[in-house]
């Protein structure tokens, strides 16, 4: 499970002798103060992101806090950022949990004095360049888009590029599963009149709830051919309900992310394929960004850091690429 974690300092001057600037460049405290808000703590995405922040904190000599909501939601975020702004951090990475209502949080912070960087997800429509908001320094997360591209053309590759497709999702209003949904929306329709998405539900972050949606649609669509699941939730539940009605193996499933849960799933035969992102390299990257805005260097930073991903299936699950994507719990 997240939790705060204070790394081990080293000196101020070898700090900035790694990153390349004068002691003296960062603020005149001995060590700066970074903060990693993840969407949800104990989520081992964001466990595996803090363990690359802490890594890379620690390395460079740097105070790292790590808070984050019980839940996906802005609401219980919020509070968060302000005790934040209150304690004046030198730098902030957040990852939002809604790209409009964390809007004014942030700005909050930034206009603290505090530089915001977006990790995972992003604020306003991600383009901090020519968007509605560019004050966050960089979007540093997967091209999501992407994303549900490659995962719903590896189903439609495993199916013969035809048939009834479904997609779980968590809500509207979250950058990253919009984009998911997007990108396998595009997927689907590039593949022609042979293919067809049936529906698209959404399950507020709940497995049972992603189950009994499924277990509708299987009944209204008892010859279904995949399903999408937008993030682990969607994907456990829909799996759920494709084994209570015995059709594993007959509906393909794609989960989006790569906790070991998902591993034993993918081993087990309950999905046919999982996408892993890379938070760890999130989470470095960030921390790398936070202390150059906090030396007062921004010239290196890029307003749009995208980090990849690797498609997990049984045949290449045991390779070293796979096992270095899956998320660790702890």
């Amino acid at each position: 499970m997240s939790r705060t974690g204070v790394v081990r300092w080293l000196s101020i001057a070898a700090a900035t002798a790694l990153l390349g600037v004068m002691p003296g460049q960062l603020h005149a405290q001995s060590s700066p103060t970074i903060a990693l808000v993840v969407g949800v703590k104990g989520d081992p995405f964001y466990v595996t992101m803090q363990k690359g922040a802490q890594a890379e904190a620690d390395a460079m000599g740097a105070e790292l806090i790590v808070d984050g909501p019980a839940q996906f939601d802005p609401v219980q975020q919020t509070p968060i950022v302000d005790a934040l702004i209150a304690r004046k951090i030198d730098a902030l990475l957040i990852a939002a949990t809604d790209k409009q209502a964390m809007i004014e949080p942030l700005q909050r912070a930034n206009d603290a004095g505090i530089p915001v960087i977006s990790v995972d997800t992003f604020i306003g429509d991600g383009d901090y360049v020519n968007g509605p908001v560019t004050f966050p320094l960089s979007y540093i997360g997967s091209d999501n888009t992407q994303g549900g591209m490659i995962g719903c053309q590896a189903l439609l590759d495993a199916v013969g590029g035809s048939g009834k497709f479904y997609i779980q999702n968590v809500k509207p209003g979250i950058s990253t599963t919009d984009q998911r949904e997007q990108g396998c929306r595009q997927a689907i329709q590039a593949a022609g009149a042979g293919a067809s998405l049936v529906g698209v539900d959404y399950n507020g972050d709940s497995a049972a709830t992603a189950a009994q949606q499924t277990s509708a649609l299987l009944q209204r669509t008892p010859d279904l051919t995949a399903i999408f699941g937008a993030n682990l939730f969607s994907a456990e539940g829909a799996a759920q309900a494709v084994k209570n009605a015995n059709l594993s193996g007959s509906v393909k499933i794609a989960n989006f992310d790569a906790p070991e849960q998902a591993i034993a799933d993918l081993k087990a035969g309950t999905v046919d394929l999982v996408i892993a992102q890379k938070p760890a390299d999130m989470g470095t990257t960030g921390v790398d960004y936070a202390l150059q805005a906090i030396s007062g260097d921004t010239s290196q930073i890029q307003k749009r850091v995208p980090t990849g991903y690797v498609v997990i299936t049984r045949d290449n699950v045991n390779s070293q690429e796979a096992q270095d994507a899956i998320y660790k719990g702890q």
